[in-house]
């Protein structure tokens, strides 16, 4: 065991539906004398191209060739204002326990170079930071040279352009990011502390954790996780994590197509959760992560039989003599049974470098997880699939998020909230090539984004899962599913459990059909960005479940609540009446007399009850006799106690319907409003059933469906984070703001969409005045 290493896995927390299961799973800076450049760089600059998705995030971004070309003007060496030679870079739970030092490779070797003869598994040396996990995963990385120059760009080095400055890129939830470092490397003494290269004047291992260390804000972030997350890092893939005390019968050939398919590989030992890091007598290590870097049967030849034996190569990254000393290790008597042409073309070399052989039996009795990432099929060029062009796997992605009190339904426990998560519909139409039972194979994953960078606020992971329901008669059955389907239809298939991971991937074999993939955090109101991606053999037609945005038709029991026509006509004549009055000479409202008017007029709920007419008379003489009286001492005989609408609800009202843009109603425009706001104080009360003056923003969509309008999940999200409470309510006000706001923008839209097409134009100035004034 290396002196002072530290490896500790996250913990993670499984849930199964009333079930818990607990599972086992790491300065005073100093400045250097050089002329630096950094003081024409922006503090605000963000790291190239970073967002938590598809869409680039707007703003100015550390651009690698910019910011050398400017260093090399300077004559100068490049120092990142993002990620500071400060302590908070280092730790965020604690201060350094010693006094490390900042120092450019210059200052710790003799001729710095990126690379020495390349790039290999044996560059990968752990130093005293508790991130095994993302070292198995370099290692694995360096057998792909395509994907290994994806992350480290061979455009950069210690040649005439060096300025200090290099750069890495990692996919992050749905995109490829250009992450920029200075050189400056903790040291400790003169020698690197972390991750470093067995040749000392080799650097990309250190530059490439230093990167990875600041997209998660410091080193201490790296602290404990699982090879996967890494891997998925490196290559935009999609893991699977097997639990090895339940095999399943053809593991052996998963791991063998995956190798094929330039899958990256894991594994690890469970340890005792007192215990870090404890060496076995097989001479392997408990609670450390490995990298598989081959998988192949293998020709044996003994006194009494032939055959093919399954065999892994495996490599810790400390990458020296802490091996597996059981059969199949460094010189074990196992390799006579081997010719000498086949030990060749397996490169059997047997130093204390940490790789060594074992066989697959083996593998799986010493062994407690094995860890494969698949790799996105763009990734995966014609030379190196060969002939088996079947091997690249299809894959559909979709990005989404849980919000309290709108889409965090929580798991299927919840029944009244589960049908409120996002919902994905997969068609999967042809079976497997070789599959004999005609059955498709699907990897669904389901990942959280941003949880590790944000675990200096304590945001750690969310209980994740997913449930997967077939779908016998698609077209018939309601966008999104509703409550009734989920209570009358059990799961064809779901994650193997909820758990407080990144992510959660299973891999399934489902027969051809429509299926719905339900993504949920195992409570309900847990709010968090998510992505589902989905890989199959062949293509599976993805797409959301989900209603389309529009107009619909007003609910039955809502127009059976609205009075008689005749009594609505005397209302109406009775509302002209008073309006009129109130408008003053120019015969129009402004939002404040509307304000006024509204105020009273709805305090009532004069929209539900049968004298309508009457209680409207009441409550604009109210309105009219308070603003008459306005100063004198019979103004508070009228004055009434009452919440009323806020000025923004008012303004908008106006906006919706001021169709001559006057800033004010005339009585033709507020009598259409009314009717409007009738309806919308009708459903409000329906949704509403205790009075307490507010809906479950889970009961929004519903509420909104009511009154004839359809929105999709995204659209709900948006209004909830908008106008719902902390806790996920929504309050009169803002739900009258919710459908004046859906009002105007669709009506905007579909005036200038006569042809129903769903698509509509709008010059630069049109659409600035429309947004403004709504």
């Amino acid at each position: 065991m290396n002196e002072g290493t530290l490896d500790s896995f996250v913990t993670p927390v499984s849930k199964t539906p009333s079930t818990n299961t607990s599972l086992n799973q790491n300065n005073e800076s100093q400045e250097h004398s050089q002329s630096a450049c950094s003081t024409t760089i922006n503090a605000s600059n963000i790291i190239g191209e970073r967002g938590s998705g598809f869409r680039p995030r707007a703003g100015d971004v550390q651009d690698f060739e910019v910011l050398r070309d400017q260093c090399l003007q300077r004559g100068a060496l490049f120092e990142d204002p993002d990620f500071d030679t400060v302590d908070s870079s280092l730790f965020y739970s604690k201060s350094p326990d010693k006094r490390f030092e900042w120092r450019r490779p210059s200052e710790i070797a003799s001729n710095p170079q990126l690379f020495i003869e390349g790039a290999s598994r044996f560059d990968v040396q752990q130093g005293e930071l508790g991130d095994c996990w993302l070292l198995a995963a370099v290692a694995n990385l360096t057998l792909n040279e395509k994907l290994f120059y994806q992350v480290v760009p061979n455009d950069q080095g210690f040649d005439n352009k060096y300025a200090g400055i290099f750069h890495f890129r990692f996919w992050q939830y749905g995109r490829w990011v250009d992450v920029v470092v200075d050189d400056r490397l903790p040291t400790y003494h003169g020698k690197l502390i972390f991750l470093h290269s067995a040749t000392e004047n080799e650097f990309w291992s250190a530059l490439l954790e230093k990167a990875y260390a600041k997209i998660h804000g410091s080193y201490e972030a790296l602290k404990g996780g699982s090879t996967c997350e890494a891997m998925e890092d490196f290559t935009g893939g999609v893991s699977e994590m097997y639990e090895l005390n339940e095999v399943p019968p053809n593991l052996f050939m998963i791991m063998l197509k995956a190798f094929q398919r330039q899958s990256l590989m894991g594994c690890s030992i469970e340890a005792d959760p007192s215990v870090t890091e404890m060496e076995t007598p097989q001479g392997l290590v408990k609670g450390h992560a490995y990298s598989i870097t081959r998988v192949t049967y293998v020709d044996i030849t003994t006194p009494n039989t032939t055959g093919k034996i399954p065999l892994l190569r495996l490599r810790n990254p400390w990458g020296n003599e802490a091996e597996w000393n059981g059969p199949w290790s460094d010189k074990s008597a196992e390799w006579r049974f081997i010719s000498e042409s086949d030990k060749q073309s397996l490169g059997l070399v047997f130093d204390a470098d940490g790789e060594f052989w074992m066989s697959y039996k083996d593998f799986v009795k010493y062994f407690s997880r094995l860890e494969i990432c698949n790799l996105n099929p763009d990734l995966l060029t014609k030379e190196q699939l060969g002939e088996n062009k079947n091997l690249k796997w299809e894959m559909s992605v979709f990005e989404g998020e849980w919000v309290r009190g709108a889409t965090a339904g929580g798991c299927r426990n919840f029944l009244e909230t589960f049908a409120s998560n996002p919902q994905y519909r997969i068609t999967l139409e042809d079976p497997d090539d070789e599959d004999e039972e005609r059955k498709c194979t699907v990897i669904i994953a389901l990942m959280q984004k941003n949880r590790r960078a944000q675990r200096k606020i304590g945001a750690e992971c969310l209980t994740i899962g997913f449930a997967v329901y077939q779908l016998i008669n698609p077209d018939s059955l309601p966008k999104p599913l509703d409550t009734n389907f989920f209570k009358y239809n059990a799961s064809t298939a779901r994650s193997p459990t909820f758990i407080n991971l990144r992510e959660i991937s299973s891999r399934f074999s489902l027969p051809p059909g429509t299926y719905c993939i339900v993504p949920s955090t195992f409570d309900p109101n847990e709010q968090g960005e998510f992505l589902l991606r989905v890989f199959s053999e062949h293509e599976n037609n993805m797409a959301e479940l989900d209603d389309e945005v529009g107009m619909g038709e007003v609910d039955v029991k809502i127009k059976e609540q609205e009075p008689e026509p005749d009594k609505v006509d005397k209302a109406n004549e009775k509302i002209k009446e008073f309006f009129l009055k109130l408008a003053g000479v120019d015969q129009e409202v402004d939002w404040m007399e509307l304000k006024d008017i509204l105020d009273y007029a709805m305090r009532n709920d004069v929209a539900s009850n049968t004298n309508a007419g009457d209680n409207i008379l009441i409550n604009l003489l109210q309105t009219f006799c308070e603003s008459f009286c306005q100063g004198s001492p019979l103004a508070s005989t009228f004055k009434m106690e009452k919440a009323g609408f806020s000025k923004d609800v008012c303004r908008s009202m106006i906006a919706m319907m001021d169709w001559d843009r006057s800033g004010k109603l005339g009585f033709e425009e507020f009598k259409s409003l009314w009717i409007d706001i009738r309806q919308w104080k009708t459903v409000f009360k329906m949704y509403d059933k205790e009075s307490k003056g507010y809906i479950n923003g889970f009961e929004l969509r519903q509420a909104l469906n009511s009154v004839g309008y359809h929105l999709n999940t995204h659209i709900l999200n948006i209004m909830c984070h908008r106008y719902a409470t902390k806790d996920g309510n929504i309050m009169f006000d803002d739900f009258i703001m919710c459908a004046v706001r859906l009002k105007t923008m669709i009506d905007m839209f579909k005036e200038r969409d006569p042809d129903n097409k769903n698509i509509a134009s709008f010059t630069m100035e049109e659409w600035v005045e429309k947004t403004l004034y709504s």
